[in-house]
């Protein structure tokens, strides 16, 4: 059985930071992209970061850029996503997902990540206060 499972979430006051973690099993973890989405309270959901589990190659979306950091640890079978000067603005579930088969040659687009993962978690949430 393939799980996602987010933790990390919380509550923090604006200016800093968490850690959010994504632990897969039931997949080959080197087969597969894994990308942080988020969804705001009626909003769509958003693409925040991707790792290419195979070779690290990373991408993130144009709001968290140069405040958030994707990185894994293969033999956890773990992505983190570390956020840093966090805004009000972040607040959202953050969802991880992975898209098996992604190569970095195809480049990422998160709008057809969204449409094409093959698993997700159940979302960790965050909060984040003024």
């Amino acid at each position: 059985e393939v799980q996602l499972v987010e933790s990390g979430g919380g509550l923090v006051q604006a200016g800093g930071s968490l850690r959010l973690s994504c632990a897969a099993s039931g997949i080959i973890f080197a087969d597969y992209a894994i990308a942080w989405y988020r969804q705001a309270p009626g909003k769509e959901r958003e693409g925040v970061s991707c790792i290419v589990s195979s070779d690290g190659n990373t991408y993130y979306g144009d709001s968290v850029k140069g405040r958030f950091t994707i990185s894994r640890d293969s033999v956890k079978n773990t992505v983190y996503l570390q956020m840093d000067n966090l805004k009000p603005e972040d607040t959202a579930v953050y969802y991880c997902g992975a898209l098996m088969g992604f190569r970095t040659e195809y480049g990422w687009d998160f709008a057809k990540g969204l449409d094409g993962m093959d698993y997700w978690g159940t979302g960790t949430p965050v909060t984040v206060s003024a």
